[in-house]
């Protein structure tokens, strides 16, 4: 017998051999859909004309399927840094500084070469709301080195290559590497900061290259290859990189 749901929104279930599951309803999906992802867990999104009583089935009848996604996903989570006292971190201007103070809160400055965070003295530096913390730290600067370094790149690439655009825009996103509105707008992730950079210069050719292509057409793939060299190859190297994992 499926658990009997009323009209909500989203819904945790715990399903033997496969652990917590989401399901959410969305807007967006036209079908059912899950999705197994590092640190997000297992998560089916319902569209609005299908019960979530068709979700749980649909999660029993694709355990297997999951179970094997789980173990993929779990490696790449095995990846993700723990910070402590003994970790050296470093983005390309800033070097992470973990120091506790006498104080409750936590606190963070990004300045002068450093990531300086403050945590409270009683805690545990590893608790999961310090590392949370520290996570966040570390992002914030990376905005501030992708605020001062992406936008010089595209204006370099897009003069180089005879390319137009309208604005750069620095965000935070999950899933995407970058993206470029139908204005033309650029949209590159805090994130780009942490990778090589070639797939950085990679990165901004693509969206780049949306400008005239507005699709991933045989003429998109051709017109990245011509700017960037090998467009298939350095787009497979992309792959091996995820947004949440560092």
């Amino acid at each position: 017998m499926y658990t009997s749901f009323l009209r909500l929104t989203s819904v945790n279930l715990h399903i033997d051999g496969i652990g917590k599951v989401l399901i959410e309803r969305s807007e967006k999906a036209k079908r059912l859909t899950i999705s197994v992802r590092p640190l997000k867990g297992v998560r089916v999104a319902v569209p609005p004309h299908i019960s979530f009583e068709k979700a749980e089935q649909l999660i029993y009848t694709k355990a297997d399927w999951i179970k094997e996604h789980q173990a993929r996903m779990q490696q790449h989570e095995e990846k993700v840094t723990v910070y402590d006292h003994a970790t050296e971190f470093r983005t390309r201007h800033h070097t992470l500084r973990l120091l506790t103070h006498a104080q409750y809160s936590m606190r963070c400055v990004v300045q002068d070469g450093y990531i300086s965070v403050f945590y409270p003295a009683f805690k545990n530096v590893r608790d999961n709301d310090v590392q949370k913390f520290i996570r966040k730290s570390i992002e914030e600067a990376y905005r501030k080195e992708a605020k001062q370094h992406l936008p010089q790149r595209v204006a370099y690439f897009a003069d180089k290559f005879g390319f137009s655009y309208s604005s750069v825009f620095i965000k935070n996103a999950k899933s995407r590497w970058g993206s470029c509105s139908h204005t033309n707008n650029i949209n590159l992730n805090l994130h780009l900061m942490r990778l090589p950079e070639a797939l950085c210069d990679y990165v901004i050719l693509h969206e780049l290259a949306h400008t005239v292509e507005k699709n991933h057409g045989p003429n998109f793939w051709a017109l990245l290859d011509r700017i960037s060299g090998d467009a298939r190859g350095l787009d497979r190297k992309l792959k091996a990189y995820r947004i949440s994992i560092y």
